[in-house]
């Protein structure tokens, strides 16, 4: 069974304003074209929208006091907000393939460490009942393992947070944004 549009839930964020200005990172050259956002604007929208199911639908209301006197600026701002949470997301994108990697680098290196190890510890292990020997041994065996928590750590707990975070962005990259004039 497939969810229609109608079973999907809607979510609603009004965000007001003086002016475009406000939206926008001062330090961008270029905003209405590019990918800043104001950090604070990006924060509010972010921790809003990361507080809701994934599975929903996200509406961003932007009320402006002072409407600019070139015009309805509803499409460029919803350009610009769409190009900003695209572009997070790709960045978010690239971050998770350098993690990814860096995981398997790490756990290439960790189980050659552990190998490594084993065989030392394994060898000590066949040269008698010593208790040095034997606690040599343990030690070789644990620190090994304790070579592959990182690789494991990637791969089981750190690579999903940011699989969530690309699909928020994507998420809001896709947002229903309305422009209306007034408070």
């Amino acid at each position: 069974m497939t969810k229609t549009t109608a079973s999907v839930p809607v979510h609603r964020l009004a965000l007001r304003v003086r002016e475009v200005a406000q939206l926008f990172n001062s330090m961008d050259p270029t905003p209405f074209l590019n990918k800043d956002l104001d950090p604070q604007a990006n924060e509010f929208i972010e921790s809003w929208a990361s507080s809701h199911s994934l599975k929903s639908r996200f509406h961003l209301t932007i009320h402006i006091e002072q409407w600019p006197g070139q015009g309805d600026p509803t499409a460029m701002l919803t350009e610009a907000i769409h190009n900003h949470f695209i572009y997070q997301a790709e960045r978010t994108r690239r971050r998770l393939h350098q993690v990814l990697k860096q995981g398997r680098i790490s756990m290439v290196i960790g189980l050659i460490f552990v190998s490594i190890c084993l065989i030392v510890a394994d060898f000590i292990g066949d040269l008698g009942p010593n208790a040095g020997y034997r606690i040599t041994r343990e030690s070789l065996t644990i620190v090994g393992w304790v070579a592959m928590w990182r690789p494991m750590q990637t791969f089981l707990y750190d690579w999903w947070p940011i699989q969530r975070k690309i699909r928020l962005y994507l998420k809001l990259g896709s947002a229903h944004v309305q422009v209306v004039q007034g408070k």
